[in-house]
């Protein structure tokens, strides 16, 4: 089976986010009030054909901390879903 496995990406909230206050401060300067915070990731999607939906996952994890996140200033989310 194919599943569609998408991963989500993003800064280790307890480090800055420069890319994410640049995005700010222009969403600022438009007069765009209101937004108290923005942080800027990566989101990336999978074409995964395994057995299961945790093989599925299990493939993703492996990518994930060996090639796409850098763990060190990134965490990653995963969700899983059978591919339409």
């Amino acid at each position: 089976m194919i599943y569609a496995v998408h991963i989500n990406i993003m800064p280790l909230k307890e480090l800055l986010d420069p890319q994410g206050k640049a995005v700010m401060s222009g969403l600022n300067n438009l007069g765009l009030k209101g937004v108290e915070d923005v942080r800027i990731g990566k989101h990336i999607v999978l074409q995964i054909e395994a057995g299961s939906a945790e093989a599925a996952r299990k493939i993703a994890e492996e990518a994930s901390q060996k090639l796409l996140a850098n763990q060190v200033m990134e965490y990653f989310e995963i969700a899983v879903a059978p591919a339409v």
